[in-house]
Formats: structure tokens, sequence, C-alpha cells
């Protein structure tokens, strides 16, 4: 069963949309869609850890499927996403302070986003190659970014507006969150 690149590219952001569709990376999606602008450095920082921890793992299959270790995968996954995050890290950090500073916990949380461990497990599952895994992680960081930024335009437009007391703040969140999911569902007539 061979897919296109768009096909992946387009499920992987739209129809199997990692936060609104399987719900992975919501501590992330929750946390730091309060503004634009950090929903959009979050959003690249989580789709260059994807890319990254892709192209590994897809190396890293090859190799234990070579060695007859499939056992190792899980560790060894989980190694290269927390090697990933440190550096991006320490770059961020280096380079932009100010962004560190905005992103918080949430930058080292970047390690423990299932949506990363998911993504690597879902191509070495289905079997991708080394192409269709690169394509899979943008289409799945486009996918992630997209969300942040969507949720974050919603909570700015929110702080504006006058919304009841009894919703404001996470209970509008989680309303908006709910009906983003919903909205992404009609994406899935998209898929085959």
């Amino acid at each position: 069963m061979s897919e296109s690149l768009a096909s992946i590219f387009l499920s992987a952001a739209l129809v199997n949309n990692f936060v609104l569709a399987w719900f992975l990376g919501i501590c992330p999606f929750l946390g730091v869609s309060g503004r634009l602008s950090t929903a959009v450095r979050m959003g690249g920082a989580v789709t260059f850890v994807m890319v990254v921890s892709s192209t590994c793992a897809t190396g890293i299959n090859m190799v234990l499927a070579a060695i007859d270790a499939p056992y190792l995968r899980l560790i060894s996954f989980i190694a290269v996403i927390a090697s990933t995050v440190q550096l991006v890290e320490m770059f961020i950090k280096k380079v932009s302070p100010t962004l560190f500073r905005q992103l918080g916990i949430f930058l080292p949380l970047i390690t423990t986003n299932c949506a990363i461990l998911g993504l690597a497990l879902f191509q070495t599952n289905r079997g991708y190659n080394p192409i269709q895994s690169l394509v899979f992680a943008l289409g799945a960081g486009a996918g992630f970014t997209l969300a942040l930024v969507l949720m974050a335009g919603i909570r700015e437009k929110l702080d504006l507006a006058e919304v009841p007391q009894l919703v404001r703040g996470t209970a509008a969140t989680l309303f908006v969150a709910g009906l983003l999911s919903v909205a992404f569902m009609g994406f899935a007539g998209l898929g085959s």
C-alpha cells in the first residue's frame, strides 16, 4: 500500500491532526496557546523536534530491525527525543532569552510530548520509508502548529470580548478546544 506524499502530509496535518483528532500534545496546546507569537514559536520548536526525531527514528528502526532488537525501539526513541529537546532548549535560551522565558516549563515538556513519541511510533508501524517519514513529520508539525495558532488566535479574541464570568478562563479554553476538535472532524472525509 503506497500512499502519495501529499496524502501523507494532508492526513497528518488535517485529517489525523495530532492535537485535534488524536488528542496528543494537549499540554502545550492548552498551555502555550495564550498568545499568537508564542504559539507560532512553540509550533516551530515542536515541528523541528518532530522532523529530527522522525529522521532518527527511521534510522534507529532500520538498525534495530537488522540486529533483531525491536524491543529497544521505544527507549531509543525517547532518548533521541530528549536529546533533541535539550539542543532546542539550549539554542532558544542562547538566541532568544525572552522566548525562552515565555515558553517556560512547556519547552522542556516537549520531551514528554506524546505527539512526538506518537509520530515516531506511528511512522515505524506504518512502514514509512525515510522520505515518507519526513513528510509525515512535516505534516504533523504543520498540523500541530495550525492547532496552536488557531487556538491562540481565538483566545486573543476572547480576551477582547465580553465573556460571561462563568465561562472565562479555563472553561472557555476547553470549550473552544472542543469546538476546534469537532470542526476538524469535518476533514475526515479527505482520508481514505
